[in-house]
């Protein structure tokens, strides 16, 4: 096996390659707080934007389901690229990890330039079509900044992927951390002004709903130049991607869309049932207040699962290495061990949420119009916040699936919980069982729960397999 030189990123490598539970915590660690920074920026975001009162919110909420949809295609090639990169780093193969960072880019950049004309022309139509009604302008505004800048926030993704794949987490780490803060300072500067009077009084900008996005692509944009400056010209990272030349290899295009596919079809499966979930709250209770809670209620369940995010991008590198290196005893270790740090963690955050929801309600119902959803909010908290020690089972198998190239199980999985279970439980609790907006919650929960388990059950079983195969090789 090749020996990394020196460097900061080399490092990261040797952590990569030796023990599963320091690795897992080593890496994680540095993602749970860089994710933690990223997830307060999109709550402090959600806090800014309720100023402006529920309308305001409902505009976002119609756009995040599209904005799942850029995330699982930016996180697709992200996810795919840097498990690909982790196994071939397990196998001793420099240059193929080379070559996949430097295949992964290109996709990266195409993929972003094809999404978004089409999103900036049918915007408009869209809105219109999904009920968006009195709010339809706000949320154009607001999604036109984001899809403009669609190439930035792609290769921002895809960037500190690469990182985490080479076991360099600190520096991925700073990159989203950076990009986290600078979008808390500068949302209030750019949304308040004269005609939205805010904490920036007249000398904000004054853009309203639009300055949300602008605070973000611009924030996104700092942090790339950071990601880029690393991997282009100070060139200090362990892979090095060359673009002279370079000519598309079948292979390596397999395996990065082997696990980034279905990774993507994985986060637009989400994008869908969000969507669903819109319709469903819109048909149901007849108002778009319902869809500003779940828009709103979610970036806290983001919140609540982001230990299990951190921990998942550990999980992905260390049992892609693990399978590289055809140590099967040591991806377990490492699956399993993630299980256990996750689900201690999630019991102590929904324990948190579920006490303090009426408080943690409150940063989001400032304005008149937001106190009278008060209650649909602290329902949505005090359900959902159940799911979350199970995620700990599915999102780790998933992760698991991912590092070892097996992307199909991870998106058959995920649309178990998301596609198949979720639409059809929401309908039955709200509608059939007449539990209105509170159904609808009940619906996610029971979906997470029995697809997690599902997850978790098969990885276990996939792990056995492997372990069973060697042994019969060895003998």
């Amino acid at each position: 096996m090749e020996k990394p030189g020196g460097g900061p990123s080399h490092k990261g490598v040797q952590t990569l390659l030796g023990n599963p539970r320091k690795a897992i915590l080593k890496l994680a660690l540095p993602m749970i707080l860089a994710m933690s920074v990223q997830t307060l920026y999109n709550l402090v975001d959600a806090i800014w934007v309720s100023g402006l009162g529920t309308n305001a919110l409902a505009a976002v909420g119609f756009f995040f389901p599209f904005f799942f949809m850029m995330m699982a295609l930016a996180t697709g090639i992200g996810t795919g690229g840097g498990a690909a990169v982790s196994r071939r780093i397990g196998s001793g193969d420099k240059a193929g990890a080379d070559s996949v960072a430097t295949h992964t880019m290109v996709i990266m950049v195409i993929v972003a330039l094809c999404i978004t004309l089409p999103f900036l022309l049918l915007a408009r139509p869209i809105y219109t079509g999904l009920g968006a009604g009195d709010v339809v302008n706000d949320a154009v505004a607001y999604s036109n900044v984001i899809f403009a800048g669609a190439v930035i926030i792609f290769f921002s993704f895809v960037a500190n992927s690469l990182l985490r794949a080479e076991g360099d987490a600190k520096r991925a780490m700073l990159a989203m951390i950076l990009g986290g803060i600078l979008n808390i300072i500068l949302d209030p500067i750019f949304i308040f002004g004269p005609s939205h009077p805010g904490v920036f009084g007249s000398f904000g900008l004054d853009m309203g709903v639009a300055g949300a996005a602008w605070a973000t692509l611009l924030s996104i944009s700092v942090s790339s130049m950071l990601l880029f400056y690393w991997l282009f010209l100070q060139k200090s990272t362990y892979i090095h991607m060359v673009f002279r030349g370079f000519k598309f290899k079948m292979e390596v295009i397999r395996d990065i869309f082997r696990v980034g596919l279905p990774a993507s079809v994985q986060q637009l499966s989400m994008s869908i049932t969000a969507l669903l979930i819109n319709l469903i709250i819109v048909w149901t209770t007849d108002s778009t207040d319902g869809v500003a809670v779940f828009a709103t209620g979610w970036r806290v369940s983001s919140l609540g699962i982001l230990p299990l995010l951190g921990i998942s991008t550990a999980v992905v590198s260390v049992t892609g290495a693990a399978y590289g290196m055809k140590n099967f005893n040591k991806m377990e270790t490492a699956h399993l061990y993630a299980t256990k740090l996750g689900l201690t963690l999630e019991v102590a955050v929904a324990a948190f949420i579920f006490i303090f929801a009426a408080q943690v309600t409150l940063l989001f119902t400032a304005s008149a119009s937001g106190s009278a959803i008060a209650p649909d909010f602290i329902n949505y908290f005090r359900i959902t916040c159940l799911f979350y020690p199970f995620v700990a089972f599915g999102m780790l198998s998933s992760a698991m699936f991912q590092g070892i190239g097996k992307g199909m199980n991870a998106l058959l999985v995920t649309l178990l919980r998301t596609v198949i279970l979720t639409p059809p439980l929401a309908l039955l609790f709200s509608s059939v069982m007449g539990m209105g907006l509170e159904g609808i919650w009940w619906g996610l929960v029971m979906a997470n729960i029995i697809g997690s388990l599902t997850s978790y059950t098969w990885a276990r079983a996939c792990t056995r397999k492997l372990k069973l195969e060697k042994s019969s090789a060895d003998l």
